[in-house]
Formats: C-alpha cells, sequence, structure tokens
C-alpha cells in the first residue's frame, strides 16, 4: 500500500501506544513515594502524567510539594524501574497489531520513529526486549529535547529524517502527543487503548482516533488529503 512518492514518516509513542506499560509504571511509582514516606498516587492519577518528563509528572502528582521534591523522586522512580528490570519483573508486552501495522508502514517506504518520555537507555531496553531497535530510524527521547507537549522532539525527529511536517504523522496514547504533533504542524493520530480518554485526545487536537492499528494505514490516507 502506496500513500505517495514523497519521504513520509510515522513517529510512535512508546509506553501505552506500543507497549503495555501500566504495571511497571505503577509499581515503580508507588515504589518511589514509598521511598519518600508519601502516600502512593492513585493508578489513575498516574495514568494521566504518563508521557510527561518524569520531574514534572511527580510535580503534577505532588504539587504543593517543596520544590526539589519532584527531582527527587524521579530520581527513586528510576532506581526503582531499574530494579525490576534486573528481576525481570518488567514484560511490557506489545500491544495487538504492533507488529503487523510497523510492517505494513515499511513496506510503504515510511520512515518509522520513536519520540516518547522514557529515557533513552530505559526505550532501548524496552525496543531490544521486542527485537525492535532495527525498525526505527529515529529516537528521540526525553535526553535530548524538551519534554512533551514542546514539539522539540518532534522537529529532531523530522530533522534527522528529512520529513516535512505534512508529511509526519504522530500517533500516540496521550494528550500530551496530540498536542506535541499539533505544535509541531503534523497529522495527530490517537490511540484509544492508551493511557487517556478518547474525548481527552480529541480536545487536546487528535485528528483522528482508532481502536485498532489496523485502521492507521487508511485513516493516515484520508488525512493527507486534507492537511
Amino acid at each position: 500500500m502506496r500513500f505517495s512518492d514523497s519521504l513520509h514518516l510515522a513517529v510512535f509513542d512508546c509506553d501505552g501506544t506500543l507497549v503495555d506499560s501500566q504495571h511497571s509504571i505503577v509499581a515503580s511509582m508507588n515504589a518511589a513515594f514509598d521511598a519518600h514516606a508519601y502516600p502512593q498516587p492513585d493508578a489513575e492519577a498516574v495514568r494521566m502524567v504518563v508521557g510527561l518528563p518524569l520531574h514534572v509528572a511527580m510535580g503534577r502528582l505532588l504539587p504543593d510539594a517543596d520544590p526539589d521534591v519532584p527531582g527527587q523522586l524521579a530520581n527513586s522512580y528510576i532506581e526503582a524501574f531499574h530494579g525490576l528490570r534486573e528481576k525481570g519483573e518488567v514484560a511490557d508486552p506489545l500491544y495487538p497489531g504492533v507488529l503487523d501495522i510497523l510492517s505494513v508502514l515499511e513496506d510503504a517506504s515510511w520512515i518509522l520513529g520513536i519520540a516518547t518520555g522514557k529515557g533513552r537507555r530505559g526505550l532501548l531496553a524496552t525496543l531490544e526486549t521486542h527485537g525492535l531497535v532495527d525498525r526505527f530510524q529515529t529516537l528521540q527521547t526525553a535526553d535530548s529535547a524538551p519534554g512533551k507537549p514542546d514539539p522539540g522532539m518532534l522537529l529532531n525527529a523530522m530533522r534527522e529524517t528529512g520529513a516535512d511536517a505534512a508529511d509526519t504523522v504522530m500517533i500516540g496514547d496521550t494528550t500530551f502527543d496530540m498536542e506535541m504533533a499539533i505544535a509541531a504542524g503534523t497529522m495527530a493520530v490517537g490511540v484509544s487503548w492508551g493511557y487517556h480518554p478518547e474525548e481527552h485526545l480529541q480536545k487536546a487536537g487528535a485528528h483522528v482516533v482508532i481502536d485498532d492499528f489496523a485502521a492507521l494505514p487508511n485513516e493516515i490516507k484520508k488525512l493527507r488529503g486534507y492537511l
């Protein structure tokens, strides 16, 4: 399936879009809060900050804390997550249809990329678990650009690959992904199986929200007709 002869780029979020990392994220968040004797945050509140830089997420979960607390919690979260991984307790399974849609896009000559709030070390560990590192030509993380919803990661991905905004699509499960895409001038495709409700994605600017990856190629074709 070919969409056009021009260079085109599909950038995916990771957590909540490609992999179901909810269990490890919530467990690591709980461990971080325990380490500093704060009450564990509600799981729904945690899901709503997934995708933000860690220190920003911590600040939203504890808005009245002293200024140095979010950074301390972020460090404890990283330590807890690495501890889970070392014990083999980070599964983060792929969502249904991931491998199929990557192949469909590759067959159509799309460049594939990732833009995630994860650090590069964590992203590579996740991709290596599923044998996906070589599938993506640009990896944008919180280590190399401002966090979502700032458009920096997406702009970097386009710069690295030579793709124009009109030929780039951002696929993600959070409002931060949609806001980043709109700020960068790209197509914004939300997925309904992640961490933010569909209505939130739409309010954040999603051009379309899909219920399964199989719908992505046709929805992109429709969007490219009017964007």
